[in-house]
């Protein structure tokens, strides 16, 4: 059984449609020019040091021209890309790594604003950039650890020792390293699960609107029976007041069998809500709520049996016919079938305090090596073995895991707790388990 199911189409998430806008980032630069120009006039000013002026503005001068550059080529308002935006990034920390060696490298109060890019890129870049941008800040402070212009202190009022210079240099390297290595991954998971609960929402939206077409079909069918039932019954007095050798007969008998046609196909309108979609308030059975979400999944060469039992005899569970439990116990009897050999066993048990629903399938089971991280969402094909029989990919196969997040949060709305395991004598197993007054609905009898 895969461990997964492939995104719709429709949901097309594409991160490299850009991650951040140009307006946004050139605004950052403006405002750390400002800061840079006014920090190098009160100090060579205000404090009376004397720092490398011209060459110090020269680079802020530059900083400058390439915000004008960028803002006159391109819209303000387009969107970098994950490439684009690293190196730009990259420019604005190789520009402080170069401001800070001309004024005290690591000894300047400000050496910490190095870090200022990476920190950027660990909120809305890829890790790869960050890792770039990280590494890039290392080797400059290691630079300017060694290859700086010393402030000008007055003579004998300040000086920093060197092991206080080289912890100074320790600690600039683990933050770099953290920021890439800490936000960067709360950030991605945070995108991901951004991701899929947008994906949950569509899932559970497309049911929703399936179960209100059902609503409009049986709506539909009842508003035109009356007038099928009186043009029925003008036909059928019009067939017996004429001769049988009239050339009009075989018309009004043709206009009779369609109109009963059509009495037919809105009788099957009027019953498809109660059959494949529906009220989502209707309250049916558990048994048929399942045979609901595993009938348009069936195959004819997979035998898939549905048994029912209650541990102490109590009666049979009453549930709303729930959009959710149809979309998540539909994804996972699609993915059983699709990866069984020859059956998929599906048991719902209950008793007085639970409801217990498994689904068993006799095909290789989940992957081991992803087993422990079902649920989570976006698991990449790459991280499954690709000797595992049970790796097979899907056809969209770039984005695994989303499907199982999907049902598995859909699942939680309603009370249930999803649990996945392989069968000791082969085969997945996905058990969901609600509490029963969660999901059963009490139906007060007349």
């Amino acid at each position: 059984m895969n461990a997964s199911f492939s995104l719709e189409p429709e949901v097309g998430f594409q991160p490299e449609q850009g991650r951040v806008r140009l307006r946004t980032l050139v605004f950052i630069r403006w405002m750390a020019l400002c800061g840079q120009t006014v920090a190098l006039f009160t100090v060579h000013f205000g404090l009376g040091l004397e720092l490398p002026l011209i060459p110090a503005l020269f680079v802020v001068f530059i900083s400058g021209v390439l915000n004008v550059a960028q803002i006159t080529t391109r819209p303000a308002s387009s969107w970098l890309r994950n490439k684009e935006a690293t190196m730009a990034l990259a420019f604005d920390l190789l520009q402080v790594s170069v401001l800070l060696s001309l004024t005290g490298g690591l000894t300047n109060p400000f050496s910490i604003l190095i870090l200022g890019p990476v920190t950027v890129s660990a909120s809305i870049l890829t890790r790869r950039s960050t890792f770039v941008l990280s590494l890039l800040a290392i080797i400059s402070v290691t630079v300017n650890v060694f290859w700086y212009a010393p402030i000008p202190w007055p003579e004998g009022s300040f000086f920093l020792h060197s092991l206080y210079l080289y912890g100074l240099w320790a600690a600039l390297v683990f933050t770099a390293i953290f920021l890439a290595v800490y936000v960067s991954s709360l950030t991605q998971e945070a995108r991901s699960m951004g991701m899929a609960l947008v994906a949950s929402q569509m899932a559970l939206a497309r049911e929703q609107k399936l179960s209100a077409l059902g609503g409009l079909a049986a709506a539909a069918a009842h508003e035109l029976g009356s007038p099928l039932g009186t043009m029925f019954v003008v036909a059928k007095e019009m067939k017996e007041e004429l001769p049988p050798d009239d050339i009009y007969l075989p018309d009004v008998e043709l206009l009779i069998s369609e109109i009963l046609r059509c009495r037919e196909i809105l009788q099957n309108l009027s019953n498809w809500p109660e059959e494949d979609g529906g009220d989502p308030y209707n309250i049916i059975p558990i048994v048929s709520l399942i045979e609901t979400a595993v009938e348009p999944y069936e195959k004819l060469e997979i035998k898939t049996s549905i048994t029912s039992d209650s541990e102490d005899k109590s009666e049979h569970p009453m549930v709303l016919r729930s959009p959710e439990i149809l979309h998540s116990l539909g994804l996972f009897a699609q993915n059983a079938i699709q990866f069984a050999e020859e059956k998929v066993e599906v048991s719902v048990v209950w008793n007085n305090r639970t409801i217990s629903l498994t689904i068993h399938d006799d095909g290789p089971g989940f992957d081991p090596q992803i087993l422990g991280r079902l649920g989570d969402p976006l698991i990449s094909t790459r991280e499954q073995t690709q000797k595992s029989i049970s790796s097979r990919k899907e056809e969209d196969g770039e984005h695994m895991g989303l499907g199982v997040f999907i049902a598995t949060t859909l699942l939680a709305h309603t009370g249930g707790k999803v649990t996945y395991s392989n069968h000791l004598q082969g085969g997945a197993v996905v058990t969901i388990i609600w509490p029963r007054q969660r999901l059963e609905v009490v139906v007060n009898q007349a």
